[in-house]
């Protein structure tokens, strides 16, 4: 099996970490921002796991092994809620919040930044940028709407 594969499951399951700290903390604001970044993860981590799988097919892995494997990398995301939620200061869970919103919310901002940025830059077809763009505020005015209501 090829190293490339092992590194994907360590990144894997630290980013199913900080997605279970957004995910526990935001419960701890209210039900309402709980569900909308639920919401937003689940949207961003389902093709994120289906391009992990391949990842790990094309390392090496067989199905049934990549499956496992990519299900154990869910833990990950228990522990972070895990944390988050024993996290919380006796004076409440406002300044548990305080931290680990920001903490999630910034690294979100600077993978987008890092990974999506450059390729939208790089892309020759005006279009194709044009409907990425498009498609990311769609999200963003998915997400506005949500909060209103």
């Amino acid at each position: 099996l090829q190293i490339s594969g092992y590194l994907n499951l360590l990144a894997n399951t630290i980013d199913n970490f900080t997605h279970g700290l957004a995910v526990a903390a935001s419960f701890l604001v209210s039900r309402k921002v709980g569900f909308l970044t639920t919401m937003a993860i689940l949207l961003h981590e389902i093709p994120h796991e289906v391009g992990d799988f391949a990842i790990l097919l094309r390392a090496g892995f067989d199905r049934w092994s990549a499956a496992k494997m990519q299900l154990s990398t869910a833990l990950g995301g228990m522990l972070g809620a895990c944390f988050a939620i024993c996290a919380q200061s006796p004076k409440g869970a406002g300044e548990t919040v305080a931290w680990i919103l920001p903490f999630t919310s910034g690294g979100f901002l600077y993978i987008a930044l890092v990974n999506v940025v450059p390729d939208l830059l790089e892309e020759k077809n005006p279009w194709n940028s044009l409907q990425q763009i498009l498609l990311l505020c769609t999200g963003i005015t998915v997400m506005v709407l949500l909060s209103l209501t």
